[in-house]
C-alpha cells in the first residue's frame, strides 16, 4: 500500500520548500490531507511529458500546470488549425497557423509562470521516443492515432514509465493507466494495431467537442495521483465514458503473460515505427510502388496531380457529404457514400475512377464496393482532400 502524503494544519504556516506565492496559489491543495505540504512538493519536483497538445492534451496540460507540476514536457509538431478550436481549448483564434507548442507555452506560462515548460516541437518517432521519455516521471498520451499510441506504450514499457492513456471518438472515450506496477500495458488490451483504414479517425467520424475535456481531465487526475502516490488509479482498469448517455463504467484488466512487449517472454525489444498507420504521409510517391489495400491501389495526391496536369482521363469521385464539399473541394463528381450503392448505374465501368473523401477511409470502402460490382479501374486517393490541402494546395481549406 502506498503511503499518502502528510499534510500540515492550515493557517499562517510557512510551508517548507514553497514560496509565499506558492502557499497562496496552492492553498486548496495544502489543506487536503492527501496532498498537503509533502504532496505539493512532490508535484513541484515532478516531470511529466504530454504527448500531443490537441483535444486531450489541452486539458491535461492546463490542469497539470495549474496543479503545480514543476516541469511539463510538451511534444507536438503540428500547427493550430481552425478546426481544432471546437475542442482544443489550449488554443484560440489568434493562434491559428502557429505551432501548437508555441500556443501552449503562452497559455501555460500565463496560467502558472512557475511551471517550467520543455518544448519539443517534433512528432514522436521510434528514433526519438526513448530518449524523450527517459527524462520524465510520467507520460500522458494525448495522441489521436494508433501509430503513436503503440509507440508511446512500447516506449513506456521499455523505459519503465507509467503511461496515462486516453482516447476519444464521437461520443465515447476511454482512459486507463498502463505500464505501471504489475498492471497491464496497452498491448495487453489490443495486442496488434488494426489494419490501416479499418477504424476512422475523429476527422472522419467526428467528436463531441466537450468529450476530450472530460477524458483529458481524467488523465490529468490520474497523473497527479501517480505523482502523489495515491491509491485508486486506473491501473488494471479501463474506464469507458459514454457522453451521450452520460454513463461511466470500468472493466477490469490484467497483464497478459503472452503480451509481446510486457509479457513473460516479450518479443518486442525495440520500438516499431508503424508508418503504415499514419495515413497519407506514409504512402510512396512513385506510382510503381503504389500499395494495395484489399486489392485497391492507393493513389497519392502527387500522382493525382500528375494525372490531372497530364490531362489523363479519369473520374474523381467525391464521396463526402454535401456540407464537406461546400467547405472544400478539388473538383470531380460529388456522390455521398450513402448514395453510391443506389447510383452505380450513373458510373461508367470502363472509366478510370479515383475515389476520394476527407482522409481516405470512406473512399476506401466505396472503392471496394465499386470493385465488388464490376468496376475494375478504381483506386483510392490516400489521405483524401486533407492530404491535397497539406501537400499540394494550401489554398484548399482544411477541416
Amino acid at each position: 500500500m502506498r503511503e499518502r502524503a502528510k499534510s500540515e494544519e492550515p493557517g499562517d504556516v510557512q510551508w517548507p520548500g514553497l514560496t509565499a506565492e506558492e502557499q497562496q496559489r496552492y492553498a486548496r491543495h495544502l489543506t487536503l490531507p492527501e496532498v498537503g505540504e509533502a504532496g505539493q512538493k512532490k508535484l513541484k519536483a515532478a516531470r511529466v511529458l504530454c504527448v500531443g497538445l490537441g483535444g486531450l492534451g489541452s486539458p491535461v496540460a492546463l490542469y497539470l500546470a495549474a496543479a503545480g507540476v514543476g516541469t511539463l514536457g510538451l511534444v507536438d509538431g503540428d500547427r493550430v488549425d481552425r478546426t481544432n478550436l471546437q475542442r482544443q481549448v489550449l488554443h484560440s483564434t489568434p493562434d491559428v497557423g502557429d505551432l501548437k507548442i508555441d500556443s501552449a507555452r503562452r497559455k501555460l506560462e500565463a496560467l502558472n509562470p512557475a511551471v517550467r515548460i520543455e518544448a519539443h516541437p517534433i512528432m514522436l518517432r521510434a528514433s526519438n521516443a526513448l530518449e524523450l521519455i527517459a527524462g520524465y516521471d510520467v507520460v500522458v498520451d494525448g495522441t489521436d492515432n494508433f501509430a503513436t499510441r503503440y509507440l508511446v506504450n512500447d516506449a513506456c514499457v521499455l523505459a519503465g514509465k507509467p503511461n496515462v492513456y486516453g482516447s476519444i471518438f464521437r461520443f465515447e472515450g476511454q482512459a486507463s493507466v498502463f505500464a505501471h506496477g504489475e498492471g497491464p500495458c496497452y498491448r495487453c488490451l489490443y495486442p496488434e494495431p488494426p489494419p490501416p483504414g479499418m477504424i476512422p479517425d475523429c476527422a472522419e467520424g467526428g467528436v463531441l467537442g466537450v468529450l476530450p475535456g472530460m477524458i483529458g481531465t481524467i488523465q490529468a487526475t490520474e497523473a497527479i495521483k501517480l505523482i502523489l502516490g495515491l491509491e485508486g488509479t486506473l491501473t488494471g482498469r479501463l474506464l469507458i465514458a459514454d457522453a451521450l448517455a452520460m454513463r461511466f463504467h470500468t472493466l477490469a484488466l490484467r497483464r497478459n503473460p503472452e503480451c509481446p512487449v510486457c509479457g513473460e517472454t516479450p518479443t518486442i525489444h525495440t520500438l516499431i515505427e508503424y508508418q503504415e498507420l499514419c495515413g497519407w504521409m506514409s504512402h510512396p510517391r512513385d506510382e510503381k510502388e503504389m500499395p494495395l489495400k484489399n486489392g485497391i491501389p492507393q493513389i497519392t495526391v502527387h500522382e493525382l496531380k500528375r494525372r490531372r496536369e497530364a490531362q489523363e482521363p479519369h473520374l474523381l469521385l467525391d464521396v463526402r457529404e454535401p456540407w464537406e464539399h461546400a467547405v472544400a473541394n478539388i473538383g470531380g463528381r460529388l456522390m455521398p457514400q450513402g448514395e453510391v450503392a443506389a447510383r452505380l448505374h450513373e458510373l461508367d465501368r470502363d472509366q478510370e475512377i479515383v475515389v476520394h473523401c476527407h482522409g481516405g477511409v470512406r473512399s476506401q470502402r466505396i472503392a471496394e464496393l465499386l470493385r465488388q460490382n464490376g468496376f475494375e479501374r478504381v483506386s483510392n486517393l490516400a489521405g483524401g482532400i486533407h492530404a491535397w490541402s497539406v501537400e499540394i494546395d494550401p489554398k484548399v481549406p482544411t477541416y
